[in-house]
């Protein structure tokens, strides 16, 4: 084999590498072009969104329904207002529920849906009244620690 041959081969396998690792960059970022076909938009307010990230994911039953399009403060109400594009499949009722939620302990976090019973359905633009913050875990913290320190102090 000559020195040509071997430095196109060696040339297609670097290639190979760095083509692979970008495609694992772009799906480990959730920054693929894999979009999902139709979809709609809906909002949500929440009063504390945690560590809630744009392109994150909304679930619903653990599927993946669709994703988180923009977050934005509201000046008027002093509130988080997510947008979130749902897959043109899925269609969800007028009272369905929505929560911020923690993958694992210290995970990722992301919009769940908890569906409700309402025959009427959410259109595209609607405002999901119903809404559950992110639980921030240094406020569960510091809650048990106060609750603990008043326990020392009444016993005294």
């Amino acid at each position: 084999m000559n020195r040509t041959v071997l430095d196109l081969w060696v040339g297609i396998f670097v290639a190979i590498g760095i083509a692979s690792l970008m495609f694992l960059a772009l799906k480990v970022g959730n920054l693929s072009s894999a979009h999902l076909s139709e979809t709609y938009a809906l909002q949500a307010k929440f009063d504390n969104i945690g560590g809630l990230k744009v392109r994150g994911p909304v679930k619903s039953a653990g599927v993946v329904v669709g994703r988180i399009a923009d977050i934005r403060f509201d000046p008027s109400t002093y509130e988080a207002v997510v947008t979130m594009n749902i897959d043109g499949r899925y269609q969800f009722p007028r009272d369905t529920f929505a929560s911020i939620y923690t993958a694992g302990l210290l995970g990722e976090q992301y919009v769940g849906f908890d569906v409700g019973g309402d025959e009427a359905m959410l259109k595209p633009g609607d405002t999901i009244s119903k809404t559950q913050s992110a639980v921030v875990l240094e406020k569960l913290i510091s809650q048990f620690l106060f609750s603990k320190a008043s326990e020392g102090q009444e016993t005294k």
